[in-house]
């Protein structure tokens, strides 16, 4: 290996993501295995940079841990004690980071296995997708570290799962593995241990292939319906359904449809 080669591998090393290109599909890999991918400030720093600079040719991401685990959350070897303003700030750029993934531009399909906690937990529930392996295991330990989750958890986390079960977790320590997690709506999918980024890459391949203003409107308009008063919910989606039908790509998927040239749903093959 030259000078060059090394000192590239060097910094790949180091840096808190490394990234992947394969088609339409980004992979993003947190990098800090040592650390089972605890988060400090400058992973997520990367996070919010990466996704608000995008290329326009990126339609679907899969985020996924390097090693052995997701990620375990905050790095409190770097929490430094911050006053009430500092820690305000410190907590709105995980939320500026997250709602980024959130809202991305492309769906978003994370592969969770190993540790998925505290901070780990609030970044996967911004994704879009969750693609679970057996060893995945979820946890909120804010309680019994005396902290407060601050990366957008408590709305997101109660979305999936229900207040109850997220003060459950905080207040006594309560684990999901990664069976139970499926069952209550941390992921959606459950693969064998070592399965879960090719699971992801099919997901996000088909995602890929979407039409793209179906993809952001699902992305940017459905979780603001969801949570919107129903009647500006109801005239919300008859605004985007009437903007992605008329777009051409649309008709000309319908059209295919119809010519009998694009295939009909059926039953998916487990």
């Amino acid at each position: 290996m030259g000078a060059k080669q090394a000192a590239v591998a060097m910094q790949t090393q180091n840096a808190p993501l490394v990234t992947e290109r394969r088609d339409g599909m980004l992979l993003v890999g947190i990098n800090r295995a040592l650390k089972r991918n605890a988060m400090n400030d400058a992973t997520v720093l990367a996070i919010d940079h990466l996704f608000a600079t995008l290329d326009a040719d990126v339609r679907a991401i899969v985020l996924h841990g390097v090693g052995d685990h997701f990620s375990a959350g905050l790095d409190l070897s770097e929490l430094t004690e911050r006053d009430a303003p500092e820690g305000m700030a410190h907590s709105a750029m995980w939320h500026r980071a997250f709602q980024k993934i959130e809202f991305s531009r492309a769906p978003v399909v994370s592969v969770l296995k190993g540790a998925v906690i505290g901070g780990g937990l609030e970044l996967a529930c911004a994704t879009h997708i969750r693609v679970a392996e057996r060893s995945a295991f979820y946890a909120l330990p804010e309680g019994q570290r005396g902290i407060f989750v601050g990366g957008g958890g408590s709305v997101r986390i109660p979305r999936l799962v229900g207040v109850a079960r997220m003060a459950d977790m905080m207040l006594t320590g309560h684990t999901y593995n990664a069976e139970e997690g499926l069952a209550i709506g941390f992921s959606q999918y459950l693969v064998e241990n070592g399965e879960g980024l090719g699971k992801a890459l099919v997901l996000a391949e088909r995602i890929a292939a979407n039409a793209p203003l179906t993809n952001f409107a699902v992305v940017q308009a459905l979780p603001r319906i969801a949570s919107a008063d129903p009647a500006a919910g109801y005239l919300t989606e008859s605004l985007m359904s009437a903007i992605a039908q008329s777009d051409v790509e649309a008709k000309r998927r319908v059209r295919a449809f119809l010519d009998k040239k694009a295939p009909k749903v059926q039953v998916e093959k487990k």
